[in-house]
C-alpha cells in the first residue's frame, strides 16, 4: 500500500530530471547491489558508484576531478604504446594505479560536474553519500527499509535493500524512467543553446540555406559613414576662418581711399602754376607798354 505509490512519485521524478538533461548518480556499493548498480546506469548512460564511497566525492568534487584525470591519463598511456617504452616494473605499478582508480572512479570518470539527483541502495550503508548530498542540496532518492529513517531522503521507496533482485529491480525500474524521460526530449540538431525557428504548425524550420541578413553589415556602414562626416565637421572650421580674414580685409580697402584723398589734395597744388603763369605773363605786359610809349615818343 505505501510502496507502490511513493515509488511511482520516485519514477515520476527521475523520468521529469532525465526530461531536462538531468544527471543522475547510482549508489550502491554493497555486493548485493554493486553490480545490479553498475550495469543498469551504464545501460541507462548515467555515472555511478558501485565499489567504495570516498569521503568528499560530492563535498571536494575538484580534487575528485584531479585523481579522475589522472586516471584519464594512465588510458591515455596505455592506449597510445606508451607503456612499451618504459620498464617493467614501473609498467607495473602504473597499470596498478589505474586499476585502483577504475575501480573507484571509473563510474564518475564522465561526470564533469555534480549530479542533478541521486539513487541510493540501503542509505544505513550509504550514509556519508546521502549526507553529502543533503549538504550540496541533490535531491535523493533512496530504497529503505524498515530499519532506516525515511526522512533523510527526499523521495523514499520502502522495499528490501538487501535482496540481490529486489535490488535489481528497482535499479531497472529506475533506469527504464531515465530512458522514457530521455526518450520524451525532441531531437533537434544543432547546439542546446542556439534559438530554433518554428513555423505555424511548431515545427523547427532549417535555416541553413538562407542567406545571412546584411542588417548588421549595413549599420556598421551607416555608422561609419556617420562618424566620417562628424569628424569632418571640424575640418570645416579654417574655411570659417577664412571668411573672417575676408571679412578683417575690408579696413584695408581704406588705405585706397586714402590714396583717392590724396589725389583729391593734390589739386591744390596746381594753384601754383597758375601763379607762375601770371608771373610770366606781367614781364610780357610790361613790354607791351614800353613798345607802346616809344611808338607815342
Amino acid at each position: 500500500e505505501k510502496t507502490l505509490p511513493l515509488l511511482k512519485d520516485a519514477l515520476d521524478f527521475v523520468s521529469r530530471m532525465a526530461s531536462k538533461r538531468g544527471t543522475v548518480l547510482f549508489v550502491g556499493t554493497k555486493r548485493a547491489a554493486g553490480q545490479a548498480i553498475a550495469e543498469e546506469a551504464a545501460r541507462c548512460g548515467m555515472p555511478y558508484v558501485s565499489h567504495r564511497w570516498l569521503g568528499g566525492m560530492l563535498t571536494n568534487f575538484r580534487t575528485i576531478r584531479q585523481s579522475i584525470n589522472r586516471l584519464k591519463e594512465l588510458e591515455a598511456m596505455d592506449s597510445d604504446g606508451s607503456f612499451e617504452r618504459l620498464v617493467k616494473k614501473e609498467v607495473l605499478e602504473l597499470t596498478r594505479e589505474r586499476d585502483r582508480l577504475e575501480q573507484s572512479l571509473g563510474g564518475i570518470k564522465d561526470m564533469n560536474s555534480l549530479p542533478d539527483a541521486m539513487f541510493v541502495i540501503d542509505t544505513g550503508h550509504e550514509d556519508i553519500a546521502v549526507a553529502e548530498a543533503r549538504k550540496l542540496g541533490i535531491p535523493v532518492v533512496a530504497v529503505i527499509d524498515t530499519n532506516h529513517n525515511p526522512e533523510v531522503v527526499d523521495y523514499p521507496i520502502p522495499g528490501n535493500d538487501d535482496a540481490i533482485r529486489s535490488v535489481r529491480l528497482y535499479a531497472q525500474l529506475v533506469a527504464d524512467a531515465i530512458l522514457e524521460g530521455k526518450a520524451s526530449v525532441p531531437q533537434i540538431k544543432g547546439n542546446r543553446e542556439e534559438f530554433v525557428e518554428l513555423d505555424a504548425e511548431g515545427k523547427p524550420i532549417d535555416t541553413a540555406d538562407k542567406p545571412a541578413a546584411p542588417r548588421k553589415k549595413v549599420a556598421r556602414k551607416v555608422a561609419r559613414k556617420t562618424a566620417a562626416k562628424a569628424d569632418s565637421k571640424p575640418a570645416e572650421a579654417p574655411a570659417e576662418g577664412k571668411t573672417a580674414a575676408k571679412a578683417d580685409s575690408k579696413p584695408a580697402e581704406a588705405p585706397a581711399e586714402g590714396e583717392t584723398g590724396a589725389k583729391a589734395d593734390s589739386k591744390p597744388a596746381e594753384v601754383p602754376a597758375e601763379g607762375e603763369t601770371a608771373a610770366a605773363e606781367a614781364p610780357a605786359a610790361k613790354a607791351d607798354n614800353e613798345t607802346e610809349g616809344k611808338e607815342k615818343a
